[in-house]
């Protein structure tokens, strides 16, 4: 709208200056800008609203200095029409490549031509059309604008237009020829560069939008994590349910099985001195289930742990077990004994107690042996009996109301890493095999 000023482009490249912006090619806008760059993009504004004022100025000086009395009517003439154009765009600045534009370069360029032919330092004055050829026509038009401003150039870098004898034309020719090549020199190196702020603003922009994908990815980690933290909650509750549970059959429902049979003794026998016997086991077991209880509900630790290391606590464990059940066993250790992680020790007793206990229940042995072996980086136990054996794959499964057995040995050692193993043949006796990493005491 004329009257109002509107935003300007970035300058054009004169000859013997790079520039970011190929000619007739609007700047690129950067979002993110530096004051320096502000700076010199203000300048440049500066430059291109009052720089015609004062190359016009400046060259109307000099040639008035140097050769007043050449044509001063129509220098002067031509001199206030380029005033009067300049006064009319300064209050218009119309968009690239729109009508005013283009009218307000042609004129300029006509007007910076005939004041040339009449005086050559009016090149300082038309010396313009390179910087603003691409601020003001279109694309298409931007290298023959640039390259009349050229003719001027040469013209007066020759001696003057028209040229008066063969040298100077030839000189002519030869400036026209250096100001066209640099032209297009200049030219392709600032499409090259042109080119280059295109790729870093594609570059920026993919960077962003993969900052943008970034987020969102982290916000679903994060959605992701605060489920995953429920599902191990509820996954830790289960399992610490199913250990509770695991840890009351192996000590207090042992404890009370113990001391069924042993009061099942008492009524059996008519003999006041081995009823007395089992009276006092019974006492024993029921002391022993006790305090088994009161240490499950303090930490779940076997008490046998409590003052012992593994080896002595599985001694004791076997040496009461034989003389409970009447039953020969015999414990046996071998490799360098190390001080264990509790829970390493206290998953291998439990499964020696449960190991220990089916036997007593169920193999109608006349003997078992206990072997707890130190390999290295790990530590196995295996119990082995000479009952009547059975068919692990033929095992029906673990009914609700049932013991833990196997499942509960394995499930304790899966908790640390570890491995249960069953083998046994119909007559042939069972061998429990549990292998769990040696972690050490620390």
């Amino acid at each position: 709208m004329p009257g109002t000023p509107a935003p300007a482009p970035a300058p054009a490249t004169p000859p013997g200056t790079a520039s970011a912006t190929p000619p007739g090619t609007a700047p690129s806008t950067v979002s993110a800008r530096t004051p320096a760059s502000v700076s010199v993009e203000e300048r440049w504004e500066q430059f291109h609203r009052w720089g015609p004022y004062a190359t016009l100025a400046l060259s109307t000086t000099i040639s008035v200095m140097v050769d007043s009395r050449r044509a001063p009517v129509p220098s002067a003439a031509l001199l206030l029409a380029a005033v009067a154009l300049q006064l009319w765009w300064h209050r218009t600045l119309g968009p690239v490549g729109s009508g005013p534009a283009r009218f307000y370069f042609v004129t300029r360029t006509a007007l910076a031509f005939a004041l040339t032919w009449l005086h050559p330092f009016y090149s300082i004055y038309a010396i313009l059309g390179y910087f603003d050829a691409d601020r003001l026509l279109p694309r298409r038009y931007v290298r023959a604008g640039m390259f009349v401003t050229a003719v001027t150039m040469a013209g007066s870098q020759s001696g003057g237009l028209p040229p008066t004898s063969p040298l100077q034309a030839f000189v002519f020719v030869a400036l026209f020829l250096l100001h066209c090549s640099l032209v297009l020199i200049f030219g392709h190196l600032a499409a090259r560069d042109a080119e280059n702020v295109r790729e870093k603003a594609a570059t920026i922009a993919e960077l962003e939008r993969t900052n943008a994908r970034l987020e969102q990815a982290l916000a679903e980690n994060a959605g992701l994590h605060a489920q995953l933290l429920v599902q191990a909650r509820e996954a830790g509750v289960a399992d610490e349910r199913r250990r509770l549970a695991a840890e009351i059959h192996d000590t207090i429902a042992q404890g009370l099985t113990g001391i069924i049979t042993q009061l099942q003794a008492v009524t059996a026998t008519p003999d006041p001195a081995v009823a007395q016997k089992h009276l006092g086991r019974a006492a024993a077991l029921a002391r022993h289930s006790l305090g088994e209880a009161r240490r499950s509900v303090q930490n779940l630790g076997p008490a046998e742990l409590e003052h012992h290391a593994l080896p002595e606590a599985l001694g004791k464990t076997v040496t009461a077990w034989s003389e409970r059940t009447g039953l020969r066993a015999r414990f046996t250790v071998t490799g360098t004994e190390e001080p264990l992680h509790d829970e390493v020790a206290a998953t291998l007793l439990r499964i020696a107690q449960e190991a220990l206990a089916n036997t007593a229940r169920h193999a109608r042995a006349t003997r078992a042996g206990v072997t707890l072996s130190y390999m290295g980086d790990e530590i196995s136990l295996d119990i082995r009996d000479d009952g009547r054996g059975f068919d692990p794959l033929a095992l029906p499964p673990r009914s609700g109301t049932g013991g833990f057995g196997l499942d509960g040995m394995r499930a304790r050692a899966e908790r640390i890493e570890g491995t249960v193993t069953v083998e046994s043949e119909k007559g042939q006796g069972t061998a429990v095999s549990a292998r769990v990493p040696l972690v050490r005491h620390v």
